[in-house]
């Protein structure tokens, strides 16, 4: 079987954005872990529209060339690691929109986080945990939180993310579960389309 694709997906499109820090930090401890092929995806690669189309890509599909571009690529990997900046107490609008702008290819793929904000971005995972489920992802269980006293310390230039051990080890609980569910998930869906093909 091959290696399952996984995308790093930045969250945030501002041009003063933090997300930069935790997607080349998680890549770079990502490499540790040779089953898995990872890439970044950004959304600023993918200028999606507010979403306006008539319906879910669900049941109608997209006009817009841009969301029929990053259906395909969200089409093309076996998981994703979302980067979660949480404004308001939620998730990006720039991540909720892309969200929006796919379904079949987010299902049965897993999902996990690593936010950062005032506790960690804890309250956008938990709100992107739900969203995941609707569009029948698999969110795990273990996520990475970088609290606003560590970003600080980053966005000084005092520290780095890799120096601090309590997220390095978060990272590496996360990624030991994301594995494990992201081969077992490619191959459900592998032998589902051979049963399907033989049908």
């Amino acid at each position: 079987m091959p290696k399952p694709k996984i995308g790093i997906v930045v969250g945030s499109v501002r041009p003063n954005r933090f997300a930069d820090h935790p997607t080349k930090w998680i890549a770079e401890i990502a490499r540790s872990h040779p089953e898995l092929e990872f890439e970044i995806v950004d959304l600023k690669d993918y200028p999606l529209p507010l979403f306006n189309e008539v319906a879910s890509s669900l049941y109608v599909p997209s006009t817009s060339e841009v969301a029929q571009k990053w259906q395909r690529k969200i089409d093309s990997l076996d998981g994703f690691i979302f980067t979660a900046a949480e404004y308001s107490r939620g998730p990006t609008a720039a991540l909720k929109n892309a969200l929006d702008y796919a379904y079949t290819e987010w299902n049965r793929k897993p999902a996990a986080f690593v936010g950062y904000g005032g506790v960690g971005g804890a309250r956008a995972i938990e709100q992107l945990r739900l969203h995941a489920i609707e569009l029948q992802m698999v969110p795990i269980r273990n996520a990475v939180h970088i609290v606003w006293a560590d970003m600080f310390q980053v966005m000084q230039g005092e520290k780095k993310l890799e120096e601090f051990e309590h997220l390095n080890a978060a990272a590496q609980t996360m990624l030991n579960e994301f594995s494990w569910w992201a081969k077992l998930l490619k191959k459900a869906r592998e032998d589902d389309a051979r049963t399907a093909q033989a049908a």
